[in-house]
């Protein structure tokens, strides 16, 4: 395939994922990666600032997203009803495919680094998430504690979900985030 053909990104994306689980992130060198997806490296270069964006590029994509959705949110939805708009909408961007998912997480849990920039991440969206929150006139407090209450609800519905099998109960990201939340909700109210 040549490098000047449509979808060299896509490419460089699945020959990344490939390398790392094959050889581990550190071993796997730009030119490698673009090797396999039969680009140059400067093309590389074109889509990605570094091997590290690979796995996150799509992060700006999510965050903006799951702010629409909760400014989208109905005036009369309460504070953690707009943040789970959010979560959903995260949803919808990363929930059709588990297990590019579960590769993916594979390779970030391998790697402390990699592990730290999810992490920040994940506090990036938060942060944004709480700044509409305030927006929509909830207390600086509460918006802080939805979002990070939030957070949480993801991270355990995220691990539930590319630790599944296909077949556990139909069980998508979607209904892990629900599942996950109820469970929250129950927790606060017998403590």
């Amino acid at each position: 395939m040549g490098r000047w053909e449509p979808g060299a990104g896509d490419r460089l994306r699945e020959a990344a994922l490939a390398l790392y689980i094959e050889h581990g992130f550190d071993q796997t060198m730009v030119a490698d990666i673009a090797d396999r997806a039969g680009v140059t490296a400067r093309t590389f270069f074109r889509h990605f600032a570094d091997k590290r964006e690979v796995l996150f590029d799509r992060s700006s994509e999510l965050e903006e997203k799951a702010l629409a959705a909760l400014e989208a949110a109905p005036a009369t939805a309460s504070t953690l009803e707009a943040v789970a708009a959010a979560l959903f909408a995260a949803a919808d961007v990363i929930g059709g495919d588990r297990e590019l998912a579960r590769k993916r997480h594979a390779v970030i849990m391998a790697n402390a680094d990699l592990r730290e920039r999810e992490l920040i991440k994940l506090a990036g969206m938060s942060a944004t998430l709480a700044d509409g929150l305030r927006r929509r006139g909830v207390d600086g407090t509460e918006a802080d504690l939805a979002t990070e209450a939030g957070s949480a609800v993801y991270r355990v519905a995220f691990q539930r979900w590319v630790d599944a099998t296909d077949t556990a109960d139909g069980l998508d990201l979607h209904e892990a985030i629900r599942q996950s939340f109820a469970q929250l909700r129950a927790l606060t109210a017998s403590g």
